[in-house]
């Protein structure tokens, strides 16, 4: 009910400083707004009619994809429209003696509304435009059979949000194939919500060609718990379902355990855990537990959806080479350039995206490929090649 009002008074109050501050000035910027205020409620009230009426799973895609619209056009439309209508109404407080408004201030208003709405509609069109992060990263007594072997690491897919964009989807997997990986790592958010997002692009995502293998985790939105009024028994049958899922993906599910891969007379491990819980209580599985009965190995890998998992149970604490995680998406905003890179998420996660090191183990954060708003301002969706070479830091 407070959303229906909110969009209401926002509706009429900013067409109200449309009329009163373009009608007598000029007709003409009067109509050409008022054509564009008309579109913008239209869709946003269809849409979050769409929304409200919904009968169906809330997981389907169609559902993700509608909560995901009237997200991002409250972002973009209502919060334009809310800084028209204050810098208007603090206009007229400021003159009510005279019963006018400062003009100069609506204008402010209107050309800040514009700005920001054409922010937020170029990243809501290029969101998916994505970006190849490669780097190369030496290992100490790395074996000769080891020594070259490219690691794609994604994460974060959030497949709902592809409802719209299913060929990117496709993209992604042909940008994957093209990088010639050796092993391709998911480090988990395959959804927003439930199993249904991920059904029907199971068979894209197994296009998606490795030497060695594919592995993946469960990140927390995998789980089912951010379904409106879940139960236990749907977060055990959306689990089943994910599991099956991932595995038509082509994916080594690692659920609290370790895989290896022989290579020659040298073994890799690859060990995931799982994640749980709801930002800010999330949980995880057990590095020590997902590693136990596993003997020695030449290379060891861990997939951790949060990155911070790797300062709590691995750096310093076991031999683990390298860790690979997700969950941050860089907040899906920030500032990211070959020189600089800063998001607001590092106030949050001390790691949130790039390569961290300490002693002989490093952290790899990936922003994620996919998107939980439908905004990517200068942070774009990332795939991770990380080459292994062998010699000291």
């Amino acid at each position: 009910m407070l959303l229906f009002i909110i969009l209401l008074a926002t509706d009429i109050l900013s067409f109200l400083v449309l009329k009163e501050h373009l009608y007598r000035s000029s007709r003409t910027g009067f109509i050409v707004a008022s054509i564009i205020h008309l579109v913008l409620s239209i869709w946003l009230w269809i849409t979050y009619i769409s929304v409200i009426s919904w009968k169906g799973p809330f997981d389907t895609p169609q559902n993700v994809d509608n909560q995901m619209k009237l997200t991002g056009l409250i972002s973009a439309v209502v919060a334009t429209r809310g800084l028209i209508i204050i810098t208007h109404y603090l206009g007229r407080l400021f003159r009510i003696k005279e019963k006018s408004y400062i003009r100069s201030l609506t204008n402010l208003g209107l050309i800040s509304a514009s700005f920001y709405f054409t922010i937020l509609a170029i990243s809501f069109i290029t969101k998916f435009n994505y970006k190849t992060e490669e780097l190369t990263i030496s290992i100490k007594d790395l074996p000769e059979e080891f020594d070259g072997l490219r690691v794609v690491h994604i994460s974060d897919l959030h497949l709902g949000g592809f409802n719209s964009r299913p060929e990117k989807v496709n993209e992604l997997v042909e940008l994957i194939n093209g990088l010639n990986p050796d092993i391709i790592i998911n480090s988990g958010d395959f959804v927003s919500y439930g199993w249904r997002e991920l059904a029907g692009f199971d068979t894209v995502l197994a296009k998606a060609r490795s030497r060695y293998g594919n592995f993946a985790i469960l990140g927390n939105h995998d789980i089912g718990t951010y379904i409106p009024e879940q139960t236990e028994e749907g977060i055990d049958e959306n689990l089943t379902k994910m599991r099956e899922l991932i595995k038509s993906s082509g994916y080594v599910l690692l659920e609290n355990k370790y895989s290896e891969i022989k290579i020659e007379t040298k073994k890799l491990s690859v060990i995931g855990v799982s994640t749980g819980g709801r930002f800010p209580d999330i949980t995880h599985g057990s590095i020590v537990n997902a590693t136990s009965g596993m003997g020695s190995s030449d290379l060891l890998i861990a997939i951790c959806h949060d990155p911070d998992q790797w300062e709590k149970e691995i750096v310093g604490k076991t031999n683990i080479h390298l860790t690979l995680s997700g969950h941050t998406h860089a907040m899906q905003m920030g500032i990211h350039t070959p020189y600089f890179k800063w998001s607001a998420a590092k106030y949050i996660y001390p790691n949130w995206n790039g390569i961290y090191v300490e002693g002989d183990q490093y952290q790899y954060v990936n922003r994620g490929a996919g998107v939980l708003i439908p905004f990517r301002i200068w942070m774009p969706p990332e795939i991770t090649v990380i080459n292994l070479k062998s010699g000291d830091m």
